[in-house]
């Protein structure tokens, strides 16, 4: 028998989502601005959050074309160029976590400080504070997911560029992923979601509702996909 075709999915948020989110921190207080850069950062570079941990001041670069280096899986280099918008945030927030350091220096960017000591944020520290983040906004915006956890900003950037007209090979070598594949993830979800479009906005009333068949929307085959996307 033919094995049954799996279409992949993934989970991103809408724009709207992620900026009631970055209007959450509390930036009267310097946790706050630090918690909303951070935030910014991650979507604004899709990068992972691990990637984020290991940026050192030395890693950003400001000047016509601002950009920062990120560390990426299996030892991959990659720099990725930042909003303007962005680096008024970095500029606020370094001016108060490292207004005694060059920008030459090889310090953590985000840290927290433990016994006197600077110290790296950890993975679970960013987890804890994006997802309350998350429940907060969520009170404010329907459109805010349950389960808000920072891999989300990065994907949610990824399918935002991709929606926007972003080449697939082009967002794969931004992401630093190793192989074209995984980027089709968002072409699937893409096109899941504009198959629910049609779906919903073809009314009972509708001469074509009759004939309406939803898997004639959907795209799994990757070649498909590819010939789709002027990736063939």
């Amino acid at each position: 028998m033919k094995k049954a075709a799996v279409v992949s999915s993934v989970e991103y948020m809408s724009e709207t989502a992620v900026s009631v989110i970055f209007e959450q921190p509390d930036i009267s207080k310097e946790k706050g601005i630090r918690d909303r850069c951070l935030m910014i950062l991650m979507y604004d570079t899709g990068a992972r959050v691990q990637e984020i941990i290991d940026i050192k001041l030395c890693d950003i670069r400001y000047g016509k074309t601002p950009t920062v280096t990120l560390n990426g899986k299996g030892g991959k280099v990659r720099t990725v160029p930042i909003m303007d918008k962005t680096v008024e945030h970095l500029k606020q927030y370094i001016s108060l976590f490292h207004n005694l350091t060059g920008m030459n220096a090889d310090g953590s960017l985000f840290y927290s400080v433990i016994q006197g000591k600077r110290n790296p944020l950890s993975n679970d520290c960013i987890g804890k504070f994006v997802n309350r983040y998350g429940e907060s906004a969520r009170q404010h915006c329907i459109e805010v997911p349950e389960n808000v956890h920072p891999h989300l900003f990065r994907h949610s950037r990824a399918m935002h560029l991709y929606q926007r007209g972003m080449d697939l090979t082009l967002l794969s070598q931004w992401l630093g992923h190793a192989h074209l594949e995984t980027t089709l993830i968002y072409a699937h979800a893409d096109t899941e979601h504009k198959r629910r479009a049609i779906a919903t906005a073809t009314t009972p009333d509708d001469p074509m509702y009759g004939k309406l068949n939803p898997a004639r929307f959907t795209v799994s085959d990757e070649e498909t996909l590819k010939r789709l996307y002027g990736l063939k």
